[in-house]
């Protein structure tokens, strides 16, 4: 019995199971992957989820941007309008301008000081909006650049990223290019004739 026991203990032992942590090494744990991508999936949407993310608004708020959203329409069909009208009825037409000519010009600056102002309300709001996310933009900068400098400390030609010991030689061949034997044969090849 203690032989046994010795020997499942030498392979099993301590509550760990060597054939799964020896496996481990030539193939993926598949439960632990599961648990990255989730991570990943879940990470992927948190950030759409920000840079998509729409404020609450009102009824009010949200029938006030649709009521918003019709003059310029109105205003360029109704152009299109009078030139077919223009074209269909020119009596008609010339009746209407006759009209509209007039028109005192107090009144004509009147209505473009409204339309000015209508639109230039409008532009504001939603330059102040852009305002508003460009800051929300710049306040991630110093998270990125964060991310980014330690996304370069791991690339392959960064000295001691494998974490070996510190040592004078591994740090310069890391960061001194070396010559390709390989590459200057095929380079000579390439230019022969």
């Amino acid at each position: 019995m203690g032989l046994i026991e010795r020997v499942f203990r030498g392979v099993f032992g301590d509550g760990r199971n060597v054939i799964v942590e020896t496996a481990q090494v030539f193939r993926e744990n598949a439960e632990g992957a599961a648990v990255r991508q989730a991570a990943t999936r879940q990470q992927s949407m948190q950030q759409f989820a920000s840079e998509f993310r729409v404020p609450r608004v009102g009824f009010f708020d949200r029938l006030m941007d649709g009521l918003n959203r019709l003059p310029r329409p109105l205003l360029a069909f109704g152009t299109i309008g009078l030139f077919v009208v223009a074209m269909v009825d020119p009596v008609w037409f010339s009746t209407r301008m006759q009209g509209i000519s007039l028109v005192p010009d107090p009144l004509w600056w009147l209505m473009g000081a409204i339309v000015s102002f209508y639109f230039g309300a409008r532009h504001q709001a939603h330059s102040q909006d852009f305002q508003r996310s460009i800051a929300q933009t710049l306040a991630r900068v110093p998270t990125v650049v964060a991310n980014t400098r330690a996304l370069q400390a791991l690339r392959f030609d960064t000295p001691q990223v494998a974490q070996s010991s510190p040592s004078a030689d591994l740090t310069l061949d890391a960061v001194t290019p070396a010559s390709n034997p390989a590459l200057v044969e095929w380079q000579q090849r390439q230019t022969q004739p």
